[in-house]
């Protein structure tokens, strides 16, 4: 099997530094990983632009929670895509569903067009649909160039089956990125197992904040206290060693 594509799912520049310092093959750009990533802010994606020697992919996700979109938030998706047109992206990633687990194709198919020539990704919303094999016939009518999905499961290795559903119902005509929870110890064997060409994941790690006075009264947004003094990187040495397994 020929050494597959690395994608690594990252918060800000400071992760997307060190992804690519550590080898990835492409970055998936997001703000807040705590809520399954969100839209950067465009200072952000035009900072990992500047500095990319590897191509710059960037969610459009406006909020969290599910993918049943409002009108409104449909239409700040797709100006945020037009706006990215001319900043150098070299990819989108997207996903909206109907209210009965479908792939919502009339608002993807908008996307698409929107973001042409830039390449479309549809995330894990799709692992959020009814049907996988209707739902893989819906992204290749709406033009998807990949899907990334862990096999409709919290990981790659409880979704394998049905990632290796998902690659023969692509059967070339869209790409298959796996993801969930790959690390060192398992991303060979999902690899193998589904037949994947492109591999997802993040390599994340937790470490304490800096900061000296911590104000024992308040928390912001409603998080556990102790969470307004822990910061979530990328770990490059993660990075490598489950790059170094995949390809080994």
């Amino acid at each position: 099997m020929p050494s597959p594509l690395i994608e690594i799912c990252v918060e800000g520049i400071d992760g997307f530094l060190a992804a690519q310092a550590a080898g990835a093959d492409r970055v998936e750009l997001c703000a807040s990983l705590m809520e399954g990533g969100l839209t950067p802010s465009l200072a952000t994606i035009r900072a990992a632009v500047r500095a990319a020697r590897i191509p710059v992919h960037v969610i459009i996700r406006p909020r969290g929670g599910d993918f049943l979109y409002s009108d409104a938030e449909f239409e700040t998706m797709r100006e945020d895509i037009v706006a990215l047109r001319g900043e150098g992206v070299a990819g989108v990633v997207i996903g909206c569903l109907t209210p009965d687990g479908r792939i919502d194709e009339e608002r993807m198919a908008a996307l698409v067009e929107a973001a042409r020539p830039m390449s479309v990704t549809c995330h894990r919303a799709f692992d959020m649909t009814a049907d996988v094999a209707d739902a893989v016939e819906a992204l290749v009518r709406c033009g998807i160039d990949r899907v990334l999905t862990s096999g409709q499961r919290d990981t790659a290795v409880e979704g394998l089956d049905i990632l290796r559903q998902t690659v023969a119902l692509a059967a070339g005509r869209l790409v298959v990125m796996g993801c969930g929870a790959l690390d060192a110890g398992n991303i060979r064997a999902v690899r193998d197992g589904a037949g994947l060409a492109e591999l997802h994941f993040a390599a994340l790690t937790t470490v304490a904040s800096a900061m000296r006075f911590r104000n024992p009264h308040v928390g912001m947004g409603g998080t556990e206290k102790d969470r307004e003094y822990e910061l979530t990187l990328t770990d490059g040495n993660a990075v490598r060693a489950t790059i170094a397994a995949a390809r080994g």
